[in-house]
């Protein structure tokens, strides 16, 4: 035992050289300390630590689906362009006088199943009466994409969003489709705010004519005063050369056009009597 222990005894000189190896590490380790915090430094503006203000506005920043746009967020300034803020344009329902003959044939057709059909046409005339001076009426067509606010809206907003108490107003239109429920709900209150208007309503098609919030607005319409018919096929006879583009053609009725409205004209008389 007492050779093992001593075998692992080092020498003197043994020993003083691992102390001077010792304080010479001890020497190294500041200056390679100072190297590294001076690489440290060099890089601290290209990897900025994480701040808790940083964290915080990352997490407030949407991901995936729900990320910002780069062009909405700022102008970001680059070498060779800048990005500006990008604002999309507004909803807008499209107003015109004459609408193309292909729409009026497939918008207007008054089938029973109108699939593909995803926007409302409305053809309007208004008769305008009383003042002073001559007052003239007005005659065009809108449509829109359901995107929005529908074309029944979209007509007192756009087209007849000035009333005057004093003058008498008679307002008619041609719709590819009845009002649904919120629409016929507004035309309700807006019968009722002008009580010097008149609305008649002539439709090719009833729409979602069985939901039962749908024949109570219509219901409700008729008391406020609206007149609500089908159209038949000489009221397709007056659209074509009213308010399309024609080219001086005459209307031809589709097939099964008389039939259909004998169809829709029976369901709309079930609702309203």
């Amino acid at each position: 035992m007492a050779d093992r222990k001593d075998s692992k005894i080092p020498s003197k000189g043994g020993m003083i050289k691992k102390k001077e190896k010792k304080v010479e590490k001890v020497e190294n380790k500041p200056e390679k300390e100072k190297e590294k915090n001076k690489d440290k430094g060099e890089n601290a503006t290209k990897k900025p630590e994480k701040t808790p203000e940083n964290q915080q506005i990352n997490e407030e920043t949407p991901q995936g689906n729900g990320e910002v746009a780069e062009g909405a967020k700022g102008p970001v300034k680059d070498e060779e362009f800048e990005l500006e803020p990008m604002e999309l344009p507004p909803f807008e329902i499209i107003i015109g006088d004459r609408m193309n003959p292909t729409f009026f044939k497939f918008q207007f057709k008054n089938v029973e199943y109108s699939s593909g059909r995803n926007k409302t046409f409305l053809c309007y005339q208004v008769d305008i009466q009383g003042g002073t001076g001559e007052t003239e009426g007005l005659r065009g067509y809108l449509e829109d994409e359901h995107l929005g606010s529908h074309a029944e809206e979209a007509f007192f907003q756009q087209v007849l969003a000035y009333y005057d108490k004093s003058l008498h107003y008679t307002v008619t239109w041609y719709t590819s489709s009845s009002p649904c429920a919120a629409c016929a709900a507004k035309l309700v209150e807006i019968l009722r705010a002008r009580k010097t208007m008149r609305l008649n309503i002539h439709c090719s098609r009833l729409f979602q004519w069985e939901e039962p919030e749908i024949r109570a607005g219509l219901q409700a319409l008729v008391r406020a005063g609206c007149k609500i018919r089908m159209m038949r096929p000489v009221d397709f006879a007056y659209v074509w050369s009213t308010f399309v583009e024609n080219e001086e053609d005459n209307f031809t009725p589709w097939e099964d056009c008389q039939d259909s409205y004998d169809y829709y004209d029976e369901r709309l008389c079930d609702i309203l009597k």
